[in-house]
């Protein structure tokens, strides 16, 4: 049997994260090819992990700067390795380089890091966000990672055009990938609750990562006191994974502001809401929310960050507002109009349909792999840059990773 290695950032959430999702369908789609998966990350395990085993993969412990994953790598002898966000190619790209080097390397971005980073920082900035970008460490190591290895999954159009417009990345070594919906998935929608089943606002985010703290943040100060006073009555629920003592003090029972913590089922706490307001600020990839959201028939209000990648057009379950007026106005008008909420609502399966449908992206990530590992001599031979990039960071890597192992024994 084919196997593939998996060197996880975390453990897969999917409960928590759209990014612990987003890895599940990737196991899933690998389990379908008939590969054997060992799963494997640095990090202790979670109650919220899901139990991978009950899909027959295996899970292993490792260790950063440590000879001990040389020794497991080349006793798995891998035919794939995905890399679950670049800093973990960084980490071990070069190990499996030296290990296993007919081994295929995939990185899965999850999304551009240093494009959220750059969308943060232009928020409070006069430069403008490609000049940021341009003169942005994090984009140098994130690009790199790219080049290092034999196919980058990419999972917003966006970033498409960004790598290949701004930093001319060669289309061989990137490939499109959004969410991976199935029929059901798509459909459940039509089984959910009515406008007039549903009540109150809410937002939903896991609070590791900052645009969500940063968005609830701003519904705080800005946004819902204003809702709040045309809509004495209406509450605005706040869900989310690890939620710190700064979340929590945001709550104001006199205010309707609600902070629930984590959601044991978004599904359940999305069909008893009417409205998912979403004001991101900045961030990258695909907002998991939506999508969600749009799967359990909940219409939202958001911004163009926060629909990015989901749409081509104008055409979303809700309001995609430019400005904070707006948030306000739409939310109101949403809230209150049935009619106008039940329109909306309809929007949201042929976004899905068109958009995330399982069945227009599996074959296609299928033939690229099989093409890759087919002709992957000649692919490599033809990625002079990621071949330049490769021996520079094996090198200084290795001796960095070879003086922490040194240090560490001399502690010991």
């Amino acid at each position: 049997m084919k196997k593939l290695l998996v060197i996880g950032y975390v453990w897969p959430e999917p409960t928590s994260s759209a990014a612990g999702s987003r890895m599940l369908q990737l196991l899933k789609f690998f389990l379908k090819e008939d590969y054997h998966i060992t799963f494997a990350t640095t990090t202790a395990t979670s109650q919220y992990a899901y139990q991978l085993e009950l899909l027959g993969i295996d899970t292993a412990k490792i260790e950063l700067n440590n000879a001990s994953f040389d020794k497991f790598i080349a006793a798995l002898n891998p035919e794939i390795v995905l890399f679950d966000r670049f800093m973990m190619e960084e980490q071990y790209g070069w190990r499996v380089d030296n290990q296993c080097p007919k081994a295929l390397k995939i990185l899965d971005t999850e999304d551009l890091h240093f494009l959220r980073n750059a969308r943060k920082k232009s928020l409070n900035s006069d430069l403008a966000l490609e000049e940021i970008i341009l003169n942005s460490d994090l984009a140098k190591r994130e690009i790199a990672s790219i080049y290092r290895c034999d196919l980058s999954l990419i999972i917003s159009e966006v970033e498409m055009n960004l790598l290949q417009n701004l930093f001319k990345i060669p289309a061989e070594i990137i490939q499109y990938l959004p969410y991976l919906l199935s029929t059901a998935e798509i459909e459940k929608a039509e089984h959910s609750p009515s406008f007039e089943d549903r009540k109150e606002f809410m937002f939903i985010g896991n609070f590791l990562h900052e645009p969500n703290w940063d968005t609830v943040s701003y519904l705080k100060q800005s946004i819902w006191p204003k809702i709040r006073r045309d809509l004495p009555n209406a509450q605005l629920n706040i869900y989310g994974a690890y939620p710190s003592e700064k979340v929590f003090n945001l709550q104001n029972k006199k205010e309707g502001f609600l902070v629930q913590g984590r959601a044991e089922s978004v599904d359940e706490v999305m069909q008893k809401h009417r409205i998912l307001l979403a004001p991101i600020q900045f961030g990258a990839g695909l907002k998991g929310k939506m999508i969600d959201a749009m799967q359990n028939g909940l219409p939202s209000i958001t911004t163009k960050i926060g629909a990015e990648g989901i749409t081509k057009t104008n055409d979303w379950n809700g309001f995609i507002c430019d400005t904070e007026n707006e948030i306000i106005e739409k939310s109101i008008q949403l809230y209150n109009d049935e009619k106008l909420w039940l329109e909306k609502q309809q929007n949201a399966k042929s976004i899905l349909q068109n958009r995330f449908s399982a069945s227009d992206f599996v074959s296609f990530l299928k033939s690229k792999i099989a093409n890759l590992q087919s002709n992957i001599i000649d692919h490599r031979n033809n990625n002079f840059t990621g071949s330049m990039l490769k021996f520079h960071n094996n090198r200084s890597t290795y001796f960095m990773s070879k003086f922490i192992e040194e240090k560490e024994k001399n502690k010991n």
